[in-house]
């Protein structure tokens, strides 16, 4: 799929690596629709420029997401491709002193990673179902977002872990449910990136994070995500996969 023939639904669209993919598909002549619940979310989109547009809404909200889908449509004709950034995390250990991890919390980092990916995905595809074919008889293509740490999940992580792991393993039968209608599923699995959560690191846990990735030793760009979804997007041959984007980096226990 071309670039210019893309209109992007980019969740997580106002900030970290959602934002840097929504700069850099517009930038490229895509057509992007940013959804996010930020409150910056109207002037991340003006940042942009005319290809992009604001849609406030939770990902977990079946109505809120077709809101946004109609705004798309509404503003740009279609939506062909949908980056799913949008995500929680937490840290909390099975059992600690505090005592035994809380469901409550586990339930809503579930609930948002993987219910709310989900919930964009099938919502998106029965949009993207009826577009007409481009030539190679594409209709839509879909990016999620997982992590190393559905492979490499550290002390901490359960819950955040078993969501990624959960959108790693969706991932083909998804391909495979929408691949006679002509649409495209991958999962990106980044590993530590320069996100606003990251930036604001002290310098020393900053170079500790940098010196575990064997190469390129340092944190990953934004934009480099942002590079990786373009390639999904614009070759066909990708499909049903996870790539990992780390740079070699297998996260240590903590």
């Amino acid at each position: 799929m071309q670039l210019n023939h893309t209109i992007a639904f980019v969740t997580g669209g106002a900030s970290g690596l959602g934002n840097a993919t929504a700069a850099r598909l517009a930038r490229y002549g895509a057509k992007v629709i940013l959804v996010d619940l930020a409150d910056h979310g109207e002037q991340a989109a003006l940042d942009i420029g005319v290809n992009a547009v604001f849609a406030r809404c939770d990902v977990t909200s079946e109505d809120q997401i077709n809101a946004a889908l109609d705004l798309a449509e509404a503003r740009f004709g279609r939506v062909n491709a949908v980056v799913n950034c949008a995500g929680v995390a937490i840290a909390r250990r099975t059992l600690s002193k505090r005592g035994a991890h809380d469901l409550a919390s586990f339930q809503k980092v579930l609930a948002v990673n993987v219910a709310g990916t989900f919930n964009v995905i099938r919502l998106a595809a029965a949009r993207m179902a009826i577009n007409e074919p481009n030539e190679g008889k594409e209709r839509g293509v879909i990016v999620n977002t997982a992590s190393v740490a559905a492979y490499d999940g550290q002390v901490g992580q359960a819950a955040y872990a078993a969501s990624k792991g959960a959108i790693v393993s969706m991932t083909l039968p998804i391909a495979r449910d929408l691949a006679g209608l002509g649409i495209r599923v991958c999962t990106i699995a980044p590993g530590v990136f320069a996100t606003p959560m990251l930036a604001g690191l002290p310098e020393q846990a900053r170079q500790t994070l940098e010196a575990m990735v064997p190469f390129p030793s340092r944190l990953g760009d934004p934009d480099e995500y942002g590079h990786m979804v373009q390639h999904i997007i614009e070759n066909a041959m990708l499909n049903g996969e996870t790539i990992r984007l780390d740079g070699a980096l297998r996260m240590p226990p903590r």
